[in-house]
């Protein structure tokens, strides 16, 4: 019998509305569930589904209306603005369709800047964003420009980026969407490569079932609502 990890994030009765004008437009339902430690979940569902917001919700981009989020035992929905920008500095690696990049900074310089949030020296900063460039294949590529680069290099670069501050959860959106097949292909197989090595905990949002069937679980969201059974892929 496989023993059953502890969770990483718990999601309790969340509720999400946004606001236009004098609109209220409900966007997630009493969304409840759990994601366990060193698990690589996919979340799917049609545009407008809520999925991105979940996902901003859990990396603590968004703050919930009703709810709670833990992650790593710290309730993120109680922290302020300023607590909350700390915590994801440290505890958040964040993987975007578009990727991202500054594009006046070389490789290298992109993938250290979450470190100077810490209390890194300037040498040490260097030898992370370093060694994070190594992992995804890119040490060849560090003193060259986003423009210099593909699509599928410069996503790495953002997967290096996101990985420099060894973060307790990393958040894909759409990570494969810019990304032609093969592209997209190296991708996924860098992403398991961090879930399977290295243990680290993803979320991602897509619509793409190839991308999906790279995680060990799905869970589908429609108008809102979290389908109650979670999907194991098999591995």
């Amino acid at each position: 019998m496989t023993e059953k990890r502890k969770p990483i994030v718990e999601i309790k009765h969340l509720y999400k509305c946004y606001h236009r004008e004098n609109l209220v437009v409900p966007v997630l339902y009493d969304i409840t569930f759990d994601i366990a430690e060193g698990e690589f979940l996919a979340l799917m569902g049609p545009s407008g589904s809520g999925k991105t917001t979940l996902l901003n919700l859990i990396a603590g981009i968004d703050k919930a209306d009703e709810g709670i989020i833990l992650v790593g035992d710290v309730d993120i929905t109680n922290l302020s603005e300023t607590e909350l920008a700390a915590w994801r500095a440290n505890s958040v690696g964040f993987i975007f369709q578009f990727y991202n990049l500054i594009p006046v900074l070389k490789a290298l310089e992109n993938v250290e800047l979450p470190l100077h949030l810490t209390s890194l020296s300037k040498k040490a900063r260097r030898e992370h964003a370093e060694t994070a460039l190594s992992m995804v294949g890119l040490s060849h590529r560090m003193d060259h420009y986003p423009g210099e680069m593909s699509g599928g290099e410069q996503q790495r670069v953002a997967i290096a980026r996101a990985i420099v501050t060894d973060p307790t959860i990393l958040v894909a959106d759409e990570p494969t969407g810019d990304l032609d097949r093969v592209s997209a292909e190296e991708i996924l197989s860098m992403m398991e490569r961090l879930n399977q090595d290295m243990g680290k905990t993803i979320i991602m949002v897509t619509h793409d079932p190839r991308a999906a069937a790279r995680a060990h679980s799905l869970r589908h969201l429609d108008k809102g609502y979290l389908n109650d059974d979670a999907s194991e892929n098999p591995l």
